[in-house]
């Protein structure tokens, strides 16, 4: 196995337990020596270990001291949150809760960014997105639709929309949550927890509805918001089933986001 690979794959299951909470916030993170101990290698590469966990943002560094364990629930950023949501996958409480606040921040930025669309003054050429839906449905009806690049082009079309209504921070964190929803299976097979047809028929609708001169009526877009928001709960029911969780069970664990 490559040494960059071994110090990838350790610094993962450090990086797990402390996500888990095996290493509490605050306190020494095993030693070089001990890492080195424990995974059979030398310490050098033990020394790269831990100093691949500091760039994660799981612990921090301290001359003569060592690395002490970051609350990185409560302290981390995008990226670990993106990282603590992947190295959850195999604990269906804490995935499933995470899972949750990635699908609503992801809901407010794309429902909002869609919905004033339809009353923007828009500079993409309705063919530019038309295409895209082309390709979109093409993948659709395939015998074996590939949902990567379906939500990849689905993220694509989103974004080129964001671009569009200058709004470059919620681009940003949109495509920060495409990438979280990537590294995990589940999370890409969860988002087509309705058929992939219907995914194109959404955008098929609003195409329709940017090109209308009219423009939507207050109850179309009400019954949009309420077919967006009923959308979303089946997909995170089909997450959960995914992943394993019991489907008679309203627990989820708090610690994933307190």
């Amino acid at each position: 196995m490559r040494a960059q690979t071994v110090v990838a794959d350790v610094a993962d299951e450090l990086a797990r337990r402390v996500a888990t909470g095996e290493y509490p916030p605050g306190d020494l993170m095993p030693s070089v020596r001990q890492v080195a101990g424990e995974f059979d290698m030398n310490r050098a590469t033990a020394q790269l270990v831990l100093g691949r966990l500091e760039s994660y943002g799981f612990v921090d560094a301290h001359r003569g001291r060592g690395f002490t364990v970051r609350d990185v629930r409560h302290a981390g950023g995008v990226d670990v949150y993106r990282r603590l949501f992947r190295l959850s996958r195999h604990e269906p409480g804490v995935a499933s809760e995470m899972f949750g606040n990635i699908v609503a921040a992801g809901r407010a930025i794309v429902l909002e960014a869609l919905l004033d669309y339809t009353a923007a003054e828009r500079g993409i050429e309705p063919a530019v997105l038309s295409a895209v839906v082309d390709e979109l449905e093409t993948e659709a009806r395939s015998a074996e639709p590939d949902h990567d690049r379906m939500l990849a082009l689905e993220v694509g079309l989103v974004r080129a929309v964001l671009t569009d209504l200058g709004r470059t921070m919620q681009r940003a964190v949109l495509n920060s949550v495409g990438e979280m929803l990537f590294e995990v299976p589940e999370a890409v097979a969860a988002y087509f927890a309705i058929s992939a047809d219907r995914h194109v028929l959404v955008w098929r609708a609003l195409l329709a509805v940017w090109e209308s001169t009219a423009g939507p009526s207050q109850a179309q877009l009400a019954m949009f918001e309420d077919l967006f928001a009923m959308y979303h709960e089946k997909v995170r029911a089909r997450f959960d089933e995914l992943v394993g969780m019991d489907a008679g069970s309203d627990v989820r664990r708090h610690s994933a986001t307190a």
